[in-house]
């Protein structure tokens, strides 16, 4: 992969002590500091970018050049006699980019990955009249839900050559981008980190002592979708060997909503063996009383009350119907009645008090007990009862950061890499498992993540008709195959409802729940109909590429005109139109020249969808 020859690829940090810039950005940039002035380049070629200071405090961009992408990340070596303390540290810098739009991925809680479209000169990102003062947007998540308000994504721009940037920063704790202009219009990039302004990190580096930054992809493309393409075709998803083949879920969370049992679980089994499902997920609840799952989370005690004998005959029931047992945790977190609540020495902290954010407070994963007692309530729970599937879900955030002797944003950075690990220890000690990256639906799909799990909640919007929208936004940022979409059944949908929700799993992985035991044959029909499509189609969804997503882009409550989402694989095109309020009719123009092989559903109205399989 080869950027434009003008621009400029290198990294930057920031020591305390030394001077900020200046020109009015101290508090919005630490770019281009005194640290940069005092160090001097001694190597740049295609592996490496490297600067050393006086003191031999030693900085190094470090390059794996690819076809279609470019992976980086930096180094701090601190080889002095004497400690260092970074204040910033970018993961990468471009300088010299010429870019006129500038394209990000909003994200709310069951609204992820809008697309959000501006010029520079919307952004006041032009130069000043005599060069003077800086430019700067800056723009980030703080705490430990990465993607809150924005993904760690960006697609810079030139519409008059038709060249497009694509970032994405492989981060789970506190990020930022900045968007830099002091001259010429010409656009400087950082990524990296949180710095000490954005998201309070400093690192200390004793003299020996070396600091990796969280790496980032830059691709680089002539369209939205090539980028796009090559960002997520770049990610290394360990999927598990089971979960190969794009296989089908169920989950009964939108059944019981909290209240699973044994006797809910056999009833589900009973009506859905042999339709082809792969996964029966037990979801939140299985460990307390109805009235209190909430506030359970922690203990994760077996409620025999709920399954007499514990878990094991339940998950030999779903394996006896031929089905994978999954189950729900949210191990990071303990709730109010968990018998853990006060215990502080276990807990993570800011100023000595337990962070606690409505009636959740945190695990600290650094602590040897913590990892003990998981290792005991998680993994060997689900090597006793015969688990395969584990859905980890995180229903809140840490914030500004918790109580580390360096500091509360490297304190958690610190703890959101140990919760990492902890995924990789379930997945070392249960090689075949299937782990579900699960944050309130979405907050945490980044790519660092997605990498160490095999699926991901696509998001917590359930029932909700813009979940179509949802799913193609997402079609920039993770894989597909990685996306797993709710198809919520209800006994009181009709024909329309059923069809329009099966098309959207037809967006990622299909995952049903809801009325399963009390749908009637003919509404089984249209599901199964719309199971035999997907079953179809899941190796365009897998290998394919998004060549086309026109979308809404307004009200996510109120979705308004049409959607259609085409995906490209050896020769065959995956279709799919989906008709919001006040719509139209769809162009039938993008099948003109294409054999149509199968086709589900019918466009035929508001709210209402069709999906078409075509050789092209």
């Amino acid at each position: 992969m080869k950027l434009n020859e003008n621009v400029e690829l290198l990294s930057e940090m920031k020591l305390v002590g030394d001077a900020y810039t200046g020109a009015y950005t101290n508090g919005l940039t630490m770019t281009e500091s005194q640290t940069m002035d005092n160090m001097e380049k001694v190597r740049n070629d295609d592996e490496e970018v490297a600067f050393v200071n006086k003191d031999n405090v030693s900085l190094r961009l470090l390059k794996d050049n690819q076809i279609d992408y470019m992976r980086v990340k930096s180094e701090v070596s601190n080889k002095s006699d004497k400690p260092i303390k970074i204040e910033m540290l970018s993961t990468f810098v471009l300088k010299k980019v010429k870019a006129d739009k500038v394209h990000r991925l909003q994200s709310f809680w069951s609204q992820e990955g809008k697309l959000r479209t501006e010029t520079v000169t919307e952004l006041m990102l032009e130069s000043s009249y005599c060069g003077h003062g800086a430019r700067i947007e800056k723009f980030g998540s703080v705490g430990s839900l990465p993607v809150r308000k924005y993904f760690p994504w960006l697609v810079l721009e030139n519409s008059e050559t038709h060249e497009f940037i694509g970032i994405q920063l492989y981060c789970a704790s506190s990020w930022q981008m900045e968007l830099i202009v002091k001259y010429d219009d010409v656009l400087m990039v950082e990524v990296g980190l949180a710095d000490r302004d954005y998201g309070h990190w400093m690192k200390e580096l004793k003299p020996g002592e070396s600091f990796t930054t969280p790496e980032a992809v830059i691709v680089t493309g002539d369209s939205m979708e090539i980028v796009c393409e090559r960002l997520v075709r770049a990610q290394r998803p360990n999927i598990s060997p089971v979960d190969e083949g794009m296989p089908i879920a169920f989950n009964e969370y939108c059944a019981t909503w909290g209240d699973p049992t044994f006797e809910s679980v056999s009833k589900a089994c009973e009506k859905i063996a042999g339709k082809g499902f792969k996964y029966f997920t037990i979801d939140s609840g299985w460990y307390a009383a109805k009235e209190n799952w909430w506030t359970r989370i922690g203990d994760w005690e077996i409620n025999e009350d709920r399954f007499p004998g514990g878990l094991k005959p339940t998950c030999d029931l779903v394996r006896s119907h031929g089905m994978i047992p999954g189950i729900w945790f949210e191990l990071e977190s303990i709730g109010s009645a968990c018998k853990y609540y006060d215990k502080t020495e276990y807990l993570l902290c800011k100023d000595g008090y337990p962070i606690q954010v409505g009636d959740r407070r945190f695990w600290d994963m650094e602590n040897p007990f913590v990892i003990e007692y998981l290792s005991e309530k998680v993994i060997k729970m689900l090597k006793d009862n015969g688990f395969g599937y584990v859905k980890i879900d995180y229903n809140d955030d840490l914030g500004i950061g918790v109580d580390d002797e360096e500091g509360l944003g490297e304190g958690l950075r610190k703890r959101i890499r140990a919760t990492q690990k902890f995924f990789e220890k379930i997945r070392e000690e249960i090689p075949d498992i299937v782990i579900e990256n699960c944050a309130s639906g979405g907050h945490r799909l980044e790519p660092s993540m997605m990498e160490i799990c095999s699926q991901a909640s696509f998001s917590d919007a359930h029932e909700t008709t813009s979940i179509p929208i949802i799913a193609a936004n997402l079609h920039r940022c993770i894989l597909p195959s990685q996306s797993q979409i709710w198809a919520v059944m209800r006994t009181t949908d009709d024909d329309n409802r059923i069809i329009y929700s099966i098309v959207n799993t037809f967006l990622g992985r299909m995952c049903i729940s809801g009325d399963v035991y009390d749908l009637n044959d003919h509404q089984w029909d249209l599901i199964e109909e719309g199971m035999a499509f997907y079953n179809k189609v899941s190796h365009i969804i897998d290998k394919g590429m998004t060549t086309r997503i026109d979308t809404w882009f307004g009200n996510y409550n109120h979705p308004e005109g049409e959607q259609i989402v085409i995906r490209r694989y050896e020769g065959q095109e995956l279709i799919l139109f989906h008709r919001f309020e006040k719509s139209k009719a769809m162009d039938m123009s993008v099948l003109e020249g294409k054999k149509i092989i199968a086709s589900y559903g019918k466009a035929d109205s508001d709210f209402s969808a069709i999906a078409y399989l075509v050789e092209v």
